[in-house]
């Protein structure tokens, strides 16, 4: 059993049982009637991998919106198999979000319900993860037999249709299928890219008038956002002849490891359902073969995102460079690397969780959104490949460094990479689930 208590960098006790009513009560805040929303005010609708992180810590108290949150996403599953990264409560005035449906125009699914509106672009593949996670808490075979040809299709999408580079790894259209929308990692690559901030004429950002400016993305960078997102639905969400279409085409490590994970997953859910977990296995190995192949660099010792289009590796350092260490196939040499990194005075794993940007980079900015602030979604993540990797002590320190950062803070969206202070929308979704994960992994993990 867990202790009532443990100690922050202050060595001030976290109360455990206070921890996870208050996450408790963020989730039953943001319940939607059949899914989660990341917040009230800046994220009115459902995002695609924040539905899989909510989950995941739902199944612990709520298995049945864990459940019902995962079937909602997948009923707007694309007939090409993708999964849209928002899904659109018609409940919520145009006005309330952007860009929303009416910027994204896509039309009703065909068979599916006339109500759903979706964007066009994806999102990590974090659902097969978490579909057997759930399963683990709260076995439902008939869920698992309900989504699993869903999710086969998901990683189909992705893995046939944005195969840009050729080699086995799926590419982004746009830093917002990322998750990590204005990482360094992107840089390189907007930079070809005009920034006409005019756009922003036409186009007023919601986010600003809900959060404090300085910790959102540029105007630039959001002009480049709207360009892509505008060309990409002008082109009808086609991905035929991407390098020749589009402006953005990347290999991002994060996106590829969940991607090499999710077939993880789908072997141990093929198993239950009945279906052949061998092929789901082998596509494991090739992806990650491609990922150290592609994206990984011995002389930093981490991986990093590869520009389709010129075929040059960013050198930013950023946490996404990390997230293979969650993939079990990873030869030991490059693993030690990435846990070296990981620890290294560029991250660091406690007391505040790892960053999402090298602290010691020029350009490190400890307020803005994945430019230097800390995420407990990639920390939770990150805790799982320490963990099965043997690095058994990291893993540990990384789960008392996130307790402690939101006992002290509260469930905020992410948090300064220094003081731990909460930054962003507070009382977000996925911080609460995760953490709800992190008080159980005594009963429930490794």
């Amino acid at each position: 059993m867990e202790q009532a208590s443990t100690e922050d960098h202050d060595h001030q006790p976290v109360d455990l049982d206070r921890l996870r009513r208050t996450a408790e009560t963020v989730l039953r805040g943001n319940w939607s009637g059949d899914h989660m929303v990341p917040s009230r005010t800046l994220y009115p609708h459902q995002w695609s991998w924040d539905a899989a992180f909510i989950s995941i810590g739902l199944a612990h108290v709520a298995p049945d919106r864990a459940w019902r949150d995962l079937r909602s996403l997948f009923t707007a599953q694309w007939p090409d198999g993708r999964v849209p990264h928002i899904v659109f409560d018609p409940g919520v005035n145009e006005k309330d979000y952007f860009p929303g449906p009416a910027f994204w125009d896509v039309p009703p699914l065909p068979g599916g319900p006339s109500h759903i509106r979706t964007t066009g672009i994806v999102q990590p593949p974090v659902h097969a993860l978490a579909a057997r996670m759930i399963h683990r808490v709260a076995p439902d075979a008939e869920e698992l037999r309900w989504l699993y040809p869903r999710l086969v299709a998901q990683q189909e999408y992705l893995l046939k249709h944005r195969d840009a580079g050729g080699a086995g790894l799926a590419s982004i259209v746009h830093p917002w299928e990322s998750g990590l929308d204005n990482s360094p990692s992107w840089d390189d690559a907007l930079a070809q890219l005009p920034a006409d901030v005019r756009v922003l004429d036409r186009y007023q950002r919601r986010d600003v008038q809900v959060s404090v400016a300085t910790h959102r993305p540029t105007n630039a960078d959001y002009a480049r956002y709207i360009a892509l997102a505008a060309s990409y639905r002008d082109n009808g969400y086609q991905d035929f002849d991407l390098l020749e279409r589009h402006g953005f085409v990347v290999e991002c490590p994060a996106f590829n490891a969940l991607t090499a994970d999710a077939e993880l997953a789908l072997a141990e859910i093929a198993a239950v359902v009945g279906a052949d977990p061998g092929p789901h296995r082998e596509r494991a190995a090739g992806i990650t073969q491609a990922m150290i192949e592609r994206l990984y660099d011995p002389e930093t010792g981490l991986f990093h995102t590869l520009d389709v289009r010129t075929g040059k590796r960013s050198k930013a350092r950023c946490v996404n460079g990390l997230m293979p260490l969650i993939l079990p196939g990873l030869p030991a040499r490059v693993a030690a690397s990435l846990a070296d990194q990981a620890a290294s005075a560029r991250f660091g794993l406690s007391p505040v969780p790892v960053p999402s940007y090298d602290r010691t980079a020029p350009d490190f900015d400890p307020l803005r959104y994945w430019r230097g602030p800390v995420w407990i979604n990639v920390n939770w993540l990150l805790r799982r490949g320490f963990a099965g990797h043997g690095y058994a002590a990291e893993a540990e320190a990384l789960r008392q460094a996130m307790l402690s950062v939101v006992d002290r803070s509260g469930c905020f969206e992410y948090f300064h990479p220094t003081t731990g202070e909460g930054i962003g929308t507070p009382e977000f979704s996925w911080t609460a689930a995760l953490i709800l994960d992190l008080l159980a992994i005594p009963r429930t993990h490794p």
